[in-house]
Protein backbone atom coordinates (compact mmCIF):
# COMPACT_ATOMS: atom_id res chain seq x y z
CA UNK A 1 0.00 0.00 0.00
CA UNK A 2 1.18 3.49 -0.83
CA UNK A 3 0.86 6.56 1.34
CA UNK A 4 0.18 9.82 -0.51
CA UNK A 5 0.88 13.34 0.68
CA UNK A 6 -0.29 16.35 -1.32
CA UNK A 7 2.56 18.84 -1.71
CA UNK A 8 0.80 21.27 -4.06
CA UNK A 9 -2.82 21.54 -5.12
CA UNK A 10 -3.89 23.32 -8.30
CA UNK A 11 -3.79 26.79 -6.72
CA UNK A 12 -0.35 26.32 -5.15
CA UNK A 13 0.90 24.72 -8.38
CA UNK A 14 -0.17 27.82 -10.31
CA UNK A 15 1.52 30.12 -7.79
CA UNK A 16 4.75 28.13 -8.07
CA UNK A 17 4.78 28.52 -11.87
CA UNK A 18 4.04 32.25 -11.54
CA UNK A 19 6.86 32.74 -9.00
CA UNK A 20 9.35 30.84 -11.16
CA UNK A 21 8.43 32.99 -14.16
CA UNK A 22 8.88 36.17 -12.12
CA UNK A 23 12.30 34.99 -10.92
CA UNK A 24 13.31 34.39 -14.53
CA UNK A 25 12.12 37.89 -15.50
CA UNK A 26 14.14 39.36 -12.64
CA UNK A 27 17.32 37.68 -13.93
CA UNK A 28 16.77 37.66 -17.72
CA UNK A 29 14.55 40.73 -18.23
CA UNK A 30 13.64 40.73 -21.95
CA UNK A 31 14.79 37.21 -22.94
CA UNK A 32 16.50 38.50 -26.09
CA UNK A 33 19.64 36.47 -25.27
CA UNK A 34 17.93 33.63 -23.39
CA UNK A 35 16.70 30.23 -24.60
CA UNK A 36 14.41 28.04 -22.48
CA UNK A 37 14.93 24.32 -23.08
CA UNK A 38 12.69 21.61 -21.64
CA UNK A 39 14.14 18.16 -21.02
CA UNK A 40 12.12 15.28 -22.42
CA UNK A 41 9.90 13.73 -21.35
CA UNK A 42 8.27 15.81 -18.57
CA UNK A 43 10.46 18.89 -18.38
CA UNK A 44 8.79 20.06 -21.57
CA UNK A 45 5.50 20.48 -19.67
CA UNK A 46 7.18 22.74 -17.11
CA UNK A 47 8.93 24.79 -19.81
CA UNK A 48 5.71 25.16 -21.82
CA UNK A 49 3.85 26.44 -18.76
CA UNK A 50 6.70 28.78 -17.83
CA UNK A 51 6.88 30.17 -21.38
CA UNK A 52 3.10 30.66 -21.48
CA UNK A 53 3.27 32.57 -18.17
CA UNK A 54 6.25 34.68 -19.31
CA UNK A 55 4.46 35.66 -22.53
CA UNK A 56 1.39 36.70 -20.55
CA UNK A 57 3.30 38.73 -17.96
CA UNK A 58 5.68 40.38 -20.47
CA UNK A 59 2.99 40.77 -23.16
CA UNK A 60 5.25 39.29 -25.85
CA UNK A 61 4.54 36.79 -28.62
CA UNK A 62 7.56 34.52 -28.51
CA UNK A 63 10.50 33.35 -26.44
CA UNK A 64 13.28 31.24 -27.92
CA UNK A 65 12.76 27.68 -26.76
CA UNK A 66 13.37 24.04 -27.52
CA UNK A 67 12.74 20.50 -26.31
CA UNK A 68 15.72 18.22 -25.81
CA UNK A 69 15.76 14.41 -25.72
CA UNK A 70 18.55 12.93 -23.57
CA UNK A 71 17.98 9.22 -24.22
CA UNK A 72 21.33 8.56 -25.92
CA UNK A 73 23.26 10.67 -23.40
CA UNK A 74 22.12 8.74 -20.31
CA UNK A 75 24.79 6.89 -18.33
CA UNK A 76 22.49 3.84 -18.05
CA UNK A 77 21.59 3.79 -21.76
CA UNK A 78 22.90 0.28 -22.38
CA UNK A 79 21.89 -1.28 -19.06
CA UNK A 80 18.15 -1.67 -19.74
CA UNK A 81 16.58 -5.03 -20.62
CA UNK A 82 14.42 -3.47 -23.32
CA UNK A 83 15.50 -0.72 -25.72
CA UNK A 84 14.79 2.84 -24.65
CA UNK A 85 12.43 4.79 -26.89
CA UNK A 86 13.69 8.32 -27.56
CA UNK A 87 11.37 11.33 -27.45
CA UNK A 88 11.23 14.03 -30.08
CA UNK A 89 13.96 16.66 -29.99
CA UNK A 90 12.92 20.13 -31.15
CA UNK A 91 16.05 22.29 -31.21
CA UNK A 92 15.57 24.58 -34.21
CA UNK A 93 17.28 27.41 -32.35
CA UNK A 94 20.77 28.82 -32.00
CA UNK A 95 22.31 28.36 -28.54
CA UNK A 96 25.83 29.62 -29.27
CA UNK A 97 26.70 32.36 -26.73
CA UNK A 98 23.11 32.39 -25.39
CA UNK A 99 21.95 32.10 -21.81
CA UNK A 100 20.21 28.74 -21.48
CA UNK A 101 17.58 27.86 -18.90
CA UNK A 102 17.41 24.07 -18.77
CA UNK A 103 14.04 22.95 -17.38
CA UNK A 104 12.96 19.68 -15.75
CA UNK A 105 10.13 18.62 -13.47
CA UNK A 106 11.98 16.89 -10.61
CA UNK A 107 15.65 17.12 -9.61
CA UNK A 108 16.64 13.95 -7.77
CA UNK A 109 20.07 12.37 -8.35
CA UNK A 110 21.27 14.90 -10.93
CA UNK A 111 21.91 12.26 -13.58
CA UNK A 112 19.14 13.48 -15.91
CA UNK A 113 20.50 17.02 -15.74
CA UNK A 114 24.05 15.81 -16.46
CA UNK A 115 22.69 14.00 -19.50
CA UNK A 116 20.81 17.14 -20.52
CA UNK A 117 23.96 19.25 -20.34
CA UNK A 118 25.87 16.69 -22.43
CA UNK A 119 23.09 16.68 -25.04
CA UNK A 120 22.86 20.48 -25.00
CA UNK A 121 26.58 20.92 -25.67
CA UNK A 122 26.24 18.90 -28.88
CA UNK A 123 24.26 21.91 -30.23
CA UNK A 124 26.89 24.54 -29.42
CA UNK A 125 28.57 26.42 -26.62
CA UNK A 126 26.18 28.52 -24.57
CA UNK A 127 27.34 31.57 -22.63
CA UNK A 128 25.73 30.25 -19.45
CA UNK A 129 23.48 27.35 -18.40
CA UNK A 130 21.00 27.66 -15.54
CA UNK A 131 18.66 25.01 -14.15
CA UNK A 132 14.98 25.47 -13.32
CA UNK A 133 13.08 22.62 -11.67
CA UNK A 134 9.54 22.37 -10.39
CA UNK A 135 10.59 20.12 -7.47
CA UNK A 136 14.04 19.85 -5.92
CA UNK A 137 14.46 16.63 -3.91
CA UNK A 138 17.21 17.73 -1.56
CA UNK A 139 19.89 15.45 -0.10
CA UNK A 140 19.69 12.79 -2.78
CA UNK A 141 22.30 13.77 -5.35
CA UNK A 142 24.69 11.37 -7.01
CA UNK A 143 26.30 14.30 -8.83
CA UNK A 144 27.11 17.86 -7.69
CA UNK A 145 24.19 19.55 -9.47
CA UNK A 146 22.08 22.33 -8.01
CA UNK A 147 19.07 24.22 -9.36
CA UNK A 148 19.16 27.99 -9.86
CA UNK A 149 15.36 28.13 -9.66
CA UNK A 150 13.27 25.68 -7.60
CA UNK A 151 9.50 25.62 -7.26
CA UNK A 152 9.42 23.36 -4.21
CA UNK A 153 12.33 22.11 -2.13
CA UNK A 154 11.59 18.95 -0.19
CA UNK A 155 13.58 16.47 1.86
CA UNK A 156 13.00 12.93 0.64
CA UNK A 157 14.38 9.46 1.10
CA UNK A 158 15.09 6.98 -1.68
CA UNK A 159 11.91 4.97 -1.08
CA UNK A 160 9.75 8.05 -1.73
CA UNK A 161 8.69 9.24 -5.14
CA UNK A 162 7.52 12.64 -6.32
CA UNK A 163 4.62 12.60 -8.79
CA UNK A 164 3.85 15.72 -10.83
CA UNK A 165 0.38 15.70 -12.40
CA UNK A 166 -0.53 17.94 -15.33
CA UNK A 167 -4.06 19.06 -16.09
CA UNK A 168 -3.82 18.21 -19.80
CA UNK A 169 -2.61 14.66 -19.00
CA UNK A 170 -3.83 13.79 -15.51
CA UNK A 171 -6.96 15.99 -15.15
CA UNK A 172 -5.31 18.17 -12.45
CA UNK A 173 -2.20 20.18 -11.75
CA UNK A 174 -0.76 18.78 -8.53
CA UNK A 175 2.38 17.49 -6.86
CA UNK A 176 2.33 14.41 -4.64
CA UNK A 177 4.83 12.62 -2.44
CA UNK A 178 4.35 8.84 -2.52
CA UNK A 179 5.77 6.42 0.04
CA UNK A 180 5.53 2.65 -0.10
CA UNK A 181 4.61 1.10 3.24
Amino acid sequence: MEKKQLLANEKKFSLIIERLALELIENHFDFSHTVIIGLQPRGIFVSARIIQTLKRILNINSIASGNLDITFFRDDFRSHDSPLIPSKTDMDIEIENKKIVLVDDVLFTGRTIRSGIDALLSYGRPQKVELLVLVDRLYSRDLPIQANYSGLKIDTINSEKVIVNWKHLDKEDSIWLMQKN
